[in-house]
């Protein structure tokens, strides 16, 4: 088992905060498998154990190369799945939660995201694993936590979106409440999910015992900073309870995304401002312009209309860059609108190495992101691509388990392993 004290490495030899922990995957689509990524891309070897007949679910989920499926090309499943090794075993076999029993008794963590009645139907549930591994430490990541009365309630995205709490203030005035960024709660349950393991881990280390953790993914969204415990305390003390609305902006001056030559720009100017406003649009005449050069005037929305238009055609002279430049110069918040494609070759996000390249035997080489955060001394690395199903699976088990030719041969002609 991996509970010795690391030893010390040379200078020449960085260690990564995680490599003497080995991870159980037992993950599917995006939240787990987010969650051992992170331990993955930190050092912790993870052993993915997939199902024999297709493997993880998320294999079948764009962005696919030209739109067309595979199961090795998932640009979802390549993303999530770096640095692990992938065991294409049997657990509804007998024979294959044997096997998995024995790989536990070796493991420091393993990570698990099924309806919280698969693991007790299986036998495989935190009360069966603990005899075999009292220092073992497991994470189960559902939508609702392992009890209570939406225990065995399915979910998604959205209806986790929708029932942790802020959901109602997104969108526009008189429109129905408007769901925000694709899979948002799915990668913040992961990153929790992570963030629990790691400090699970500590606590084993220190008390030299195991334990089960619980993350609940609408619990995830109900306490997130992302405007939900705000508002949730703001309720508890005022009892104010905001409905969606629209950005306002304050008399002529521009609030918003808006486009230009080349694309898209959000500015945000407030009335104290206006003299910043005049000096990136290197308009001085619009301070003697009695539309636009008092403050009262500035206030009255009757005059939006005409500074706009003009605000608009000097947005059309001018590209992304330049205007982000000019805003930067006389310090008023201003920002590109960035495609994907400009992301990817942003001149700074290519210095820090924010997209890394990856070739996978498959799939070819993609770009995938980067560290998330990056330790001096223990260093973020992609070691490996995602696994083809089952491409680790003997080595694993000869390695671990010391199987013989003979046993492995046996275990794939009766559907145990592929």
């Amino acid at each position: 088992m991996h509970h010795a004290v690391p030893t010390k490495r040379s200078e020449s030899m960085p260690s990564q905060a995680l490599n003497d922990v080995l991870v159980l995957d037992l993950t599917h689509y995006i939240a787990g498998p987010y969650c051992t990524k992170l331990l993955a891309d930190y050092g912790a070897r993870v052993i993915k154990i997939e199902r024999p007949d297709g493997g993880d679910p998320c294999r079948r989920f764009g962005p696919f190369p030209d739109d067309v499926p595979h199961p090795e090309k998932s640009g979802l499943f390549l993303h999530l799945n770096t640095n692990k090794e992938s065991v294409a075993l049997n657990l509804k076999l007998l024979r294959g939660r044997q096997l998995f029993m024995q790989l536990v008794a070796k493991a420091d963590v393993v990570v698990e995201n099924f309806h919280p009645r698969v693991m007790p139907a299986l036998g495989l549930d935190y009360p069966a694993l603990r005899p075999v591994n009292t220092w073992l430490l497991m994470t189960s990541v559902s939508n609702f936590g392992q009890t209570g009365p939406y225990r065995d309630w399915r979910a998604q995205d959205l209806t986790l979106y929708g029932m942790g709490g802020e959901m109602y203030t997104s969108g526009a005035t008189g429109r129905e409440p408007l769901k925000q960024a694709h899979n948002l709660t799915l990668y913040q349950g992961g990153a929790v999910a992570a963030t629990a393991t790691m400090v699970g881990l500590m606590g084993v280390r220190r008390h030299g015992v195991g334990q089960h953790i619980d993350v609940s993914l609408f619990e995830t969204q109900a306490s997130s900073i992302d405007r939900r415990m705000t508002s949730l305390l703001a309720y508890q003390y005022t009892g104010d309870n905001p409905g969606p609305g629209d950005p306002r902006p304050v008399g002529i001056l521009p609030a918003g995304i808006f486009r230009c030559q080349d694309g898209y720009v959000d500015i945000r100017c407030t009335m104290n401002w206006w003299p910043r406003l005049v000096a990136m649009l290197e308009m001085p005449e619009l301070n003697d312009d009695p539309r636009f050069g008092t403050e009262e005037a500035r206030l009255n929305p009757a005059n939006r209309a005409p500074f706009m238009q003009t605000f608009h055609d000097w947005l059309q002279r001018h590209t992304r860059q330049e205007i982000v430049r000019k805003a930067q110069k006389v310090r008023l918040p201003g920002t590109a609108v960035n495609t994907p494609a400009q992301v990817l070759t942003d001149p700074h996000f290519v210095e820090r190495g924010a997209f890394v390249a990856m070739t996978h035997p498959v799939a070819g080489t993609w770009k995938l992101p980067g560290a998330p955060s990056r330790p001096g001394l223990t260093p973020w690395q992609i070691r490996r691509p995602a696994p083809l199903l089952g491409q680790d699976t003997e080595r694993v088990l000869r390695e671990l388990l010391q199987l013989t030719d003979t046993e492995v041969h046996e275990l794939r002609q009766t559907g145990v392993i592929v």
